[in-house]
């Protein structure tokens, strides 16, 4: 009976629950920036909790910003004040700017622009999904929470923390350190001429999906921590120890002249390697 009582309970609470997602109203905004910046400088993103980020490398000396704010509460007058403190502040230096999330997750900022911010609004949900283009040879720094990632066209060196994503990163030169918690990475090197210094990969849980050029001058690791299988479909790999086999949780090669070092590392799920195919 008791366990009877405990399942009505918690259908209940769903039921309710729901009910009270489905009573919130919805607003979306955009607030946009554009400026000048120099190449070689560094890019700095601070995602919210929520949402994605899109960065794209192009050929102005100029970084332009495209929020798209998703914001919920029971009434218009909370809407009006959540959006007034939602959205991205710039963090402005020689060299270097840092575009930061602000919002309902953030009371610290909040209090600083509205000290009689009700506390029930600070559980409201909010998303801001990012589009930035960055001058291609730029250094990128993205710390992400939950929601899709996408880099391409960058030239520098690409440093990356993501909670939960399904990304794709499409190195073109410099080099790449990446940590993500859960979700899907697919990463390609298009081609064998790539400009890298090093890449340094890792994901907790879930898939790594990487895509090599035919002829890549690479020195590799790949390895499975706890469960899980690499999936190796890269033909140009050898043994970097003749005597050393790859299996389903290690493989350490080399290919050309082994001069780039790859490290891509799984704590469980699957890391594929592939050959690049540009007709795809």
């Amino acid at each position: 009976m008791k366990i009877k009582h405990l399942a009505i309970a918690a259908l209940l609470f769903a039921f309710f629950a729901s009910a009270a997602d489905a009573q919130l109203l919805k607003r979306t905004v955009y607030k946009n920036d554009r400026f000048a910046f120099g190449v070689g400088g560094t890019i700095e993103i601070t995602g919210a909790p929520m949402g994605s980020i899109r960065v794209e490398g192009w050929a102005n000396r100029e970084v332009e910003i495209e929020s798209e704010i998703e914001i919920q509460a029971p009434t218009e007058a909370d809407l009006d004040r959540i959006g007034k403190v939602t959205g991205f502040v710039l963090q402005e230096t020689l060299g270097r700017t840092g575009i930061t999330s602000v919002g309902p997750h953030d009371k610290k900022a909040i209090r600083k622009v509205d000290k009689k911010f009700p506390k029930a609004l600070y559980e409201m949900p909010v998303r801001i999904n990012y589009v930035v283009r960055v001058p291609k040879y730029s250094d990128i720094v993205i710390n992400g929470g939950k929601g899709a990632l996408h880099i391409s066209g960058i030239d520098g060196m690409l440093r990356v923390n993501f909670v939960e994503t399904e990304g794709k990163i499409d190195l073109v030169g410099g080099g790449i350190q990446a940590t993500i918690g859960t979700g899907t990475l697919d990463i390609t090197v298009p081609s064998r001429s790539w400009r890298g210094r090093f890449a340094d990969v890792s994901i907790a849980n879930g898939t790594i999906d990487l895509k090599l050029p035919v002829g890549l001058n690479t020195q590799f690791d790949g390895a499975i921590l706890r469960t899980g299988r690499i999936e190796n479909g890269y033909e140009g790999f050898k043994p970097r120890n003749r005597n050393a086999q790859f299996t389903e949780r290690s493989v350490a090669a080399t290919s050309g002249s082994g001069t780039i070092p790859l490290k891509f590392t799984v704590g469980d799920g699957v890391l594929k390697v592939n050959e690049f195919d540009p007709s795809l």
